[in-house]
Order: C-alpha cells, then sequence, then structure tokens
C-alpha cells in the first residue's frame, strides 16, 4: 500500500490531517464539524477509557449518566458560565416534524415549539448541580465522588478532527466537598491523575499548572492543567481540573447541614479529558512513515507476517505462529496473525507500520529451520533476529523499552523547547524560529496578556506549579514580576 503522506517538514498541518484519515482512526460525517470514529482510532480511544476509568474508580469515584439536554434557564444561573459557554450552544427549540405540504419534505412542525428551549450539553456543571440539591442536605451526604463518559457539543465553525470537532467524546467528574480544603485536594488529584495516565500511559511529557485568570474554566475559581508540547513547537492542553469554590452551589442553592448544624454551601470541583487526547497523541510521537503508538495504548501491540510461497508453507508457519500467539497472550500481549493470502508481505509492513503497531514479527521458511523470528521495532525502524526459545520474554521486554523510550524521546524535545527570554525582541524571535514553550516574566494583568496574544497570537499556557519565585520585569511592559510564566502558541 502506497502511503503518501506529506512530510512534517512541509507541511505540519496537512501531515496530520492526512495521517489521522489514512491511518483509519477518524474521518470527517456528513454532519459538518462532526466526525466518524472509526474501529482502529476507537479501539485507543476504549485504551484509554478503560485505563483512566480504572485510576478514577482507585481514587473512590463512581460513574453515572445525566441527561443530554439542558434547559436555557439552567444556564443562566450562574453568570460567567453562561458568559463562557453562550456562543458554542446547540439550542433545541422543537420537538416535532411534519410532512410538508406537497407531500415531498419533512419541515418543522411550528405548532410543536418547546416552552423552554433545552441547550444540549457543552458541559454538564449546571444539571448536576441541579440534580445534587436532592442529594445533599447534611455532611453525611459528603463527598460526593461521580464520573460521567458522555459526548458534549461546542459548536466550532473551523474544525480538525478529534482537535476541534464540534460534538466530541469525553469523561467529565464532578464532585461536591463540605470544605473548601477538601475540593482543593481533590482538584490537584485529578490533574495529578491525568499527569500519570498522560506520562505513563499515552508517554506524553507534562508540564503541571494552573491557568492565569483569562484562561481558566467559565466560573472555576481556579483551574488546574496538564500542558504538552506537539512536534511542531505547538501547546496542547491535555487535561484540566477545576476547582469551582461554592458558585455552583449557590446558583442551585445547594446547602448542607455541617456538623455543628449550620447551613452552609457545598464545595464543588469538576475535571475533564476528551478525545483530543487522540490527536495528541497522533502529534507527539508519530513520523513521515505514519502512526507511532506506545505500546500500552496500542490496540495491536504485535502484528506477525508470514512470508511464504505455497499452501504447505503457510501452514508449517501457521503452526508454529499458534504457539508463539499462545505465549504472548499468556502475557497479556495483544496480537494479531495476519494471514490473509489477498495481500503481499510488503504491503502488510507497509499497512500496520501507518498504523502504528509497536512491533512486527516475520517469519519464512528459512526462520523454521533456523528457529528463528525476525523482530522490526515501529518507532525506530529497526530490526533483529530473535531466537524462538526467548522470543516472548524477549517482546514483553522490548515493548516496556518501546514504552519508555518513546517518553524518553518526546521529553528530550520538549526540555529542549523550553526558552527562557527577557526582552520581547527574543519572545517574539523564538515563537517565530524556535517555537516550543517560552519562559518569560508577566506583570500579572489581563491586559498585558491580551495584548501579547494580539501581538504574537501566544497565549499563557501556565503558571507551572513548580516555578521558581524570582523578581523581574515584564516581557512587554517591563513592570514588575514574580516569576516567569510559559507562553506558546497553542491548539
Amino acid at each position: 500500500m502506497s502511503k503518501n503522506l506529506t512530510k512534517r517538514s512541509e507541511d505540519y498541518s496537512k501531515w496530520y490531517n492526512e495521517l489521522v484519515v489514512k491511518a483509519d482512526l477518524a474521518e470527517n460525517s456528513g454532519v459538518r464539524g462532526c466526525m466518524v470514529i472509526k474501529p482502529y482510532g476507537y479501539a485507543i480511544w476504549e485504551k484509554m477509557q478503560a485505563e483512566l476509568d480504572r485510576m478514577f474508580k482507585e481514587t473512590g469515584h463512581q460513574n453515572a449518566y445525566f441527561p443530554l439536554f439542558i434547559p436555557k434557564s439552567y444556564f443562566s444561573k450562574e453568570a460567567s458560565h453562561v458568559d463562557g459557554f453562550a456562543k458554542e450552544c446547540a439550542v433545541v427549540t422543537h420537538y416535532r416534524l411534519k410532512t410538508s405540504e406537497d407531500g415531498k419534505t419533512i419541515e418543522v412542525d411550528p405548532d410543536a415549539k418547546l416552552e423552554e428551549e433545552l441547550i444540549v450539553r457543552p458541559t454538564s456543571e449546571t444539571i448536576i448541580w441541579d440534580t445534587y440539591r436532592k442529594w445533599i442536605q447534611s455532611y453525611r451526604d459528603l463527598p460526593i465522588l461521580v464520573n460521567q463518559w458522555a459526548n458534549v457539543v461546542r459548536w466550532e465553525m473551523r474544525t480538525r478532527l478529534f482537535l476541534r470537532t464540534a460534538e466530541f467524546l469525553w469523561q467529565e467528574g464532578h464532585t461536591a466537598h463540605a470544605t473548601k480544603q477538601e475540593a482543593i485536594a481533590e482538584a490537584e488529584q485529578m490533574m495529578n491523575v491525568y499527569a500519570e495516565f498522560a506520562e505513563n500511559f499515552m508517554a506524553i511529557p507534562v508540564i503541571k499548572g494552573v491557568k492565569t485568570a483569562n484562561e481558566r474554566f467559565a466560573g472555576a475559581e481556579e483551574t488546574y492543567c496538564i500542558e504538552a508540547l506537539m512536534q511542531d513547537g505547538k501547546a496542547l492542553q491535555a487535561g484540566t481540573s477545576h476547582f469551582l469554590g461554592q458558585n455552583f452551589a449557590k446558583a442551585f442553592d445547594v446547602k448542607f447541614a455541617n456538623q455543628e448544624g449550620k447551613q452552609d454551601y457545598v464545595w464543588a470541583t469538576s475535571w475533564g479529558v476528551s478525545t483530543r487526547l487522540m490527536g495528541a497523541l497522533v502529534m507527539t510521537h508519530s513520523d513521515d512513515n505514519g502512526l507511532v503508538l506506545p505500546p500500552n495504548l496500542a490496540p495491536i501491540q504485535v502484528v506477525i507476517v508470514p512470508i511464504h510461497r505455497s499452501d504447505e508453507q503457510l501452514e508449517e508457519i501457521s503452526a508454529e505462529v499458534k504457539t508463539l500467539m499462545a505465549q504472548l497472550r499468556k502475557l497479556n500481549i495483544s496480537v494479531k496473525y495476519d494471514d490473509r493470502t489477498t495481500h503481499k508481505p510488503g504491503w502488510k509492513f507497509n499497512e500496520y507500520e501507518l498504523k502504528g503497531v509497536p512491533v512486527r514479527i516475520a517469519v519464512g521458511p528459512k526462520d523454521l529451520e533456523n528457529g528463528t523470528f525476525e523482530v522490526a521495532r515501529r518507532d525506530t525502524l529497526t530490526k533483529e533476529v530473535v531466537a524462538k526459545a526467548d522470543i516472548a520474554n524477549y517482546i514483553q521486554d522490548l515493548l516496556e523499552k518501546i514504552q519508555s523510550e518513546l517518553f524518553n524521546k518526546a521529553i528530550e524535545y520538549r526540555n529542549s523547547h523550553i526558552t527562557e527570554v527577557n526582552s520581547f525582541e527574543e519572545f517574539k524571535d523564538v515563537l517565530d524560529n524556535k517555537g516550543g514553550f517560552v519562559a518569560a516574566h508577566w506583570d500579572g494583568t489581563g491586559e498585558t496578556e491580551e495584548r501579547i496574544k494580539e501581538l504574537t497570537k501566544a497565549t499563557i499556557r501556565c503558571i507551572a506549579l513548580d516555578r521558581v519565585e524570582e523578581e523581574g520585569k515584564c516581557v512587554l511592559t517591563g513592570a514588575p514580576s514574580k516569576g516567569r510564566v510559559l507562553f506558546a502558541k497553542a491548539y
């Protein structure tokens, strides 16, 4: 199969768009701004879901499901929340269609107007906090630790597969607490869960930090985030966790009797990651030959391709492969044997390279004679001949090695693309010619942040949690600054 992929160095954006489609991850649908996630892409998302779900449950959370439709009046109860989402909302106004008078088409029935319009959920804080009011009376009912796996709709005019679509899949956690300290600890814990998942599972290094007031989630008092860096030097927000204070509890009148018997408002958090992580995965590791998947997320970790000239040879190879597959599956390694006779081995090699399968094993008559297998790595495109006796353990160790080396390669790139600057000229030069994170002093005002964005298209990605407090001068205004923040152009 011919890949015909645009090179990253020629047009990174085009490379990404082509790769997502050619590797069978997703495609555009007949609905503007919405995508079809294909089985191979969905299998990767399922692996993400399974690991995150395990981590959520280990930290005491349970799954629930809330309505897709939210009454418009709920949104108006939390002023900053409605401001943040108003321009992205899809609104349902009618509940019925009818056949037109000519009998040839259908139209909206004007008599079927809803008394109150319904918003297709862009996020679920409002509907969930309306529900929590019924669930919470006393401190004994707290904490509530709930997660929802769902789809959301945020109307987008300029869309890109996985990175920005009108409808996307995600999880959203919504928790309720008796004290401010508990809620802050929860928001920080979930940021750490996301960071651990990104680094240990996706092999994507992230920077943990907090957003500025301008970049905070609508209705939050603090937004914690993890920021990743893609190969083109642009940042991508890989997950957020919000401390919501008592804003939603006050908006929906969610009170509880505390241990002293006094009425108080509940403290809240919300946190989420989405199919945007699929875009991050593609852009962090992949190359000009196609996808490169970390073994922890690969739907197929090992593919075995027979090389034969006759049916007899194929039978002999298949008997050997059957034993090998049983050994690998015992080690919880997902393996596929591609014995299709409709495609040549070279075509298959190309296909699995494009799809990012971490390890490929080729076996032919000579390998059977010699008691060996040819093992190829997708990430480095190197090959080795391995003795049959050691093969299963060799593959297990190799998958672990690939996982850690992908992370090391990504963190090396990330660390070499964090540049400290002390003047606005330097700032612009690094953004235009090197990319990555620019560590610069900022005077702490929203006005300066907006001005820098207007002039350079760079935003403050986060105030890193591990930043060093140091006196300095703002890179744009020269006003006093207490420390550096990380700017970047971003997805």
